[in-house]
């Protein structure tokens, strides 16, 4: 800061002029977390879905580059979104503090530009899947909150720095301390509120006590897990993967929250009736149990967007019996409660030897939000962008060459078949272990047809056999081990799988798109001595 000394008959006083555009990008930073603050009070009381960030950062997903979503995927993992939603709040601090700028240097021109950012956040609202009709009013009441809190301060801000040019101690003192009293009681303000309107609205919600009051019917066939399907070896997978640990991927910022006692599911397209079925008529028809991998087009070779579980559900082909498909179909497309959609090859979803089923629960307990509840797709043998949709709520039967669903443009497959895979658990990459006799363990999985054998190869030397555990079924991956007389020094660790058909997995490498990482995975592995 520069300062000016004005002498009087008895003191001598300084008045500091103030960074001008320092303080006027801070009014600006207040004044949108205002309009978000203001927004969030009122989505939470009239429309949860309207909030703004969340609203734009759907909609940054929606038309980001294939290429970008994989790297923030390999980069991010499943806090892919937590990157995003940083990235957007960091986005518009920036966007703010240049409105805030350029208001005190235009009059107007940065309430413009905050305005169009409202008008902005309103747009990718009101579009969005399910949104309400008072959806657009958040946005627009914080919008004009944010306004009016810019002005406010960019009026006090001015006086502050006209009272201090005229070298006028005592006025340049009081527009200071009304220019941050104004600015700083209404940021904490605005963080109080933001927060707790994110907090109420989350809250708030009946569909925790819904999913926690929920009581499924017994499952008429359950899945029994055999002996010797399951080594505790350290490192090692475990055969059921829990389901705090069981990867997330889907496009949802926030885990929608679904009331099964609303929830319907509806079948339409190409179908001799059209069908309606509420939660009660869906597990109505009959549970059972059905142990089934599920992975990831984002996997790469030896990545761990892999997951198995003991999934409770009715059969699609069930579902769709009802409805009678018309014999020209060849697709179906599922959507989801927020919009997101899969394109399904119908013989999948009406093959009697697979298992695609409508699933209501996860390894025991109803669905966890995050994977789907109150009901999702599980289908055995395709990747989930293609088959495994979230708080599903429509089929559509249809054609390849009459719809699309929501990768398809993007650069992906519209039919993905999962290619058989293998992966070395442990050892790990950067992990040394000791000379002497170590197991060398991973999983497998080739489904539908099951994993015939595993095979190692240590230092590209000839390929052993490794035992495997006893499958739950072919839809289920499996464990397999070896074990290797460690000698000091650096190697290489190379497996492979073969499956029931004889088929071997595919050597070559190829990236995740347009239809899975393919290739065999080659660990190096330290021994010390």
């Amino acid at each position: 800061m520069t300062t000016d000394t004005v002498t009087s008959s008895d003191r001598t006083k300084t008045v500091r002029r103030p960074h001008a555009w320092i303080w006027a990008a801070l009014a600006g930073i207040v004044s949108a977390a205002v309009l978000l603050a203001v927004a969030e009070a009122l989505a939470a009381l009239v429309a949860r879905s309207a909030s703004p960030i969340l609203a734009v950062g759907s909609f940054i997903v929606d038309i980001v580059p294939r290429p970008l979503k994989e790297l923030a995927i390999t980069l991010f993992g499943e806090a892919d979104k937590i990157a995003l939603l940083a990235g957007v709040g960091l986005g518009a601090a920036v966007a703010a503090a240049v409105a805030g700028a350029l208001e005190y240097r235009f009059r107007f021109v940065g309430v413009a530009l905050l305005g169009i950012g409202g008008a902005l956040a309103t747009a990718a609202i009101v579009t969005r899947t399910g949104a309400g009709g008072l959806s657009w009013l958040p946005p627009v009441v914080g919008t004009l909150a944010g306004v009016v809190m810019l002005l406010l301060a960019i009026v006090r801000l001015r006086r502050w720095v006209a009272a201090a040019t005229a070298e006028n101690a005592p006025a340049a003192g009081a527009d200071r301390r009304q220019f941050l009293l104004l600015t700083g009681l209404t940021a904490v303000g605005a963080v109080v509120v933001g927060i707790g309107a994110r907090v109420l609205n989350a809250a708030t919600s009946s569909v925790a006590a819904a999913r926690d009051a929920l009581r499924l019917p017994a499952a008429r066939t359950t899945v029994t897990v055999p002996e010797g399907a399951n080594w505790d070896i350290e490192g090692l997978s475990p055969i059921i993967t829990p389901n705090g640990d069981f990867y997330r991927v889907d496009t949802a910022l926030t885990v929608p929250n679904v009331d099964p006692t609303t929830w319907r599911l509806s079948i339409e397209g190409m179908v001799d009736t059209p069908v309606e079925l509420s939660f009660d008529d869906l597990v109505g028809m009959g549970l059972d149990e059905y142990g089934v991998t599920l992975t990831c087009v984002s996997n790469e070779v030896g990545g761990g967007l892999v997951g198995n579980a003991i999934w409770t559900g009715v059969p699609i082909r069930d579902v769709l019996r009802m409805a009678g498909v018309q014999g020209d179909a060849d697709m179906v497309l599922s959507e989801s409660v927020d919009g997101y959609t899969a394109s399904t090859p119908l013989s999948s979803l009406t093959d009697e030897n697979l298992d695609a089923i409508f699933a209501v629960a996860m390894n025991g307990e109803p669905l966890p939000f995050e994977h789907g509840f109150p009901v999702r797709m599980v289908v055995p043998g395709l990747y989930g962008y293609v088959s495994a949709t979230k708080w599903v709520t429509k089929l559509t039967v249809t054609r390849f060459d009459q719809a699309e669903a929501y990768w398809t443009p993007r650069g992906y497959s519209a039919e993905a078949p999962i290619k058989m895979s293998s992966r070395v658990d442990t050892p790990k990459i950067g992990s040394p272990v000791a000379a002497g006799t170590v197991v060398i363990a991973g999983m497998a999985w080739a489904q539908p047809v099951g994993v015939q054998k595993v095979e190692v190869s240590i230092d590209d030397g000839d390929w052993q056999q490794t035992q495997l555990s006893t499958p739950i079924n072919d839809q289920s991956w499996v464990q397999w081990k070896l074990d290797w007389n460690a000698e000091p020094g650096s190697h290489y660790i190379a497996v492979r799988a073969t499956d029931k058909q004889g088929n071997l997995q595919i050597q070559d490498q190829a990236p995740i798109a347009p239809d899975g990482s393919s290739g065999w995975q080659r660990t190096l592995v330290t021994v010390s001595s």
